[in-house]
């Protein structure tokens, strides 16, 4: 795709993209889409997605008590449960506010790991990684923000998140519906947010601004973006998805480019 192409004037050492259809053929790459990049909070929708698929297995449920008092995986899985940030402990009460909360992602994985029995970085793995064939990506470090992948992998995922085959697709749309609406919270980078709309492990855009999409996104987009300069969105109103990787932490340069790019990426698929 021409719009990828602008990347190649992104000031970082390496940037690597693909847009991907609804039905999973890719629409074009930029860069070197086998090279592993970290993936930081783009890890939280593979983790979110692994403890979707143990709900559907029924070894937890959505409404089951999980963190801390009053909290449940949903409430976790939406970043209601009152935790802080970095830390296990409570700022507020449970669905109160929308408090980001890495810590939040990391007592999910225990909770799954728990009831499974199994290392959570395993699970992930047999979940998630090897049904769809995502070879190259491996969960090194926190739940919430320590996976490391290839653009070719989140293809994939991309993939799955526009035709699922590992959920129901109920299931799917659960969680990129805003779960706990009206609640205001800071989305990281971009300040407070009057409705900081979440789904289940998924950023919703809805009417956002500012926002790290773009100016033409719709408000149905949902994924997420991570501080190592990585981002992964879907826009079902568009039908595609976009996965963007580099290896230059998010900041002033991302705030610039990422929505300018979404927005010819978004521009050349209705042409």
């Amino acid at each position: 795709m021409e719009s990828l192409g602008r990347m190649g004037d992104w000031p970082v050492p390496t940037a690597s993209a693909a847009v991907v259809r609804a039905d999973g053929t890719v629409a074009g790459t930029f860069g070197p889409t086998g090279h592993r990049f970290p993936l930081a909070s783009v890890t939280k929708p593979l983790t979110a997605y692994a403890v979707l698929l143990a709900v559907e297995e029924g070894a937890v449920e959505l409404d089951e008590p999980a963190g801390p008092e009053g909290s449940t995986v949903r409430h976790l899985l939406a970043h209601t449960s009152g935790l802080a940030f970095a830390k296990r402990r409570a700022q507020a009460a449970p669905g109160d506010r929308r408090i980001y909360s890495n810590a939040g992602f990391e007592v999910l994985a225990d909770h799954v790991a728990k009831a499974t029995e199994i290392p959570f970085a395993d699970y992930l793995r047999e979940a998630v990684f090897e049904p769809l064939g995502m070879a190259a990506t491996s969960l090194d470090g926190s739940p919430a923000a320590g996976a490391v992948s290839t653009v070719d992998d989140l293809v994939r995922f991309a993939a799955e998140l526009q035709a699922p085959r590992l959920l129901a697709a109920e299931t799917l749309e659960r969680a990129i519906t805003v779960a706990f609406p009206g609640l205001r919270g800071v989305l990281p980078g971009y300040g407070v947010q009057r409705h900081n709309d979440w789904g289940l492990g998924f950023e919703i855009r809805d009417a956002k601004s500012p926002h790290w999409t773009g100016g033409s996104s719709s408000p149905r987009t949902f994924g997420h973006f991570g501080q190592s300069g990585t981002f992964l969105w879907v826009d079902p109103d568009a039908g595609a998805a976009c996965v963007c990787l580099t290896d230059r932490d998010f900041g002033e340069w991302a705030i610039e480019v990422w929505p300018r790019l979404t927005d010819a990426v978004l521009a050349e698929l209705a042409r």
